[in-house]
């Protein structure tokens, strides 16, 4: 009996064919389970990592640089500023924080996916500088009285602060329309399988199968 053809070394070149990696942005109005989703998606994907911003605040006692924040002078973020050295960046209480574009576009080439923990306004400006390997999620709650309970049952900020909050989800939902994915979250588990089946079929898509066009040529000869 003529020995059968190893299929599997066919199947495992298929499998790991090279491709570009992605920008995943996970928004939502705060107590919509955006930090919670990205822990969770952090865990469990190893070809994912959270995207490091540079700021010119100075670390915090425990922080590293280059692992928390790449920490920078004024100086240097005016200049990479200058240079258009972000994707994108904003002013916080007196600081400035950015997304630099260099480590990350190294990064997509070699397959590397990045994750995202912005808001619609970041969202907007990695758009902008970069549409074609951008992925965005906006995650609404299932209610705005869930909503409310959500923030209340934190017991970490006043009522005062609550309504604030509750002000600016209504401003945030307001902007759902401009993302690509809009998941429900009314249980954090079913959300987040949503999340990650999102992220899988992005990932093969034929722009970012690279390795397709060579496979392809060896196929048709």
């Amino acid at each position: 009996m003529a020995d059968m053809p190893d299929s599997s070394s066919h199947s495992h070149d298929t499998d790991t064919l090279h491709r570009r990696g992605l920008m995943f942005i996970l928004s939502s109005p705060s107590g919509a389970g955006k930090t919670t989703l990205s822990r969770m998606l952090l865990a469990s994907e190893e070809e994912i990592m959270l995207s490091v911003s540079a700021t010119t605040r100075p670390p915090r006692e425990g922080e590293v640089d280059g692992k928390d924040y790449h920490f920078v002078s004024n100086e240097e973020f005016d200049r990479l500023v200058e240079e258009d050295g972000f994707y994108e960046w904003a002013p916080v209480f007196g600081n400035r924080y950015g997304t630099p574009k260099g480590h990350i576009r190294e990064g997509l080439k070699r397959g590397q996916d990045y994750l995202f923990d912005i808001d619609w306004q970041g969202t907007q400006q990695l758009y902008q500088k970069d549409q074609q390997d951008t992925v965005s999620v906006f995650i609404l709650p299932p209610s705005l009285d869930e909503l409310h309970r959500r923030l209340t049952a934190r017991a970490l900020d006043s009522e005062e602060v609550v309504n604030s909050r509750m002000e600016r989800a209504r401003a945030e939902i307001s902007h759902w329309a401009e993302y690509d994915y809009v998941v429900i979250n009314d249980n954090v588990d079913a959300c987040f399988t949503k999340v990650r089946e999102i992220l899988h079929a992005e990932r093969m898509k034929r722009t970012r199968q690279t390795g397709l066009i060579p496979f392809v040529r060896e196929l048709m000869g």
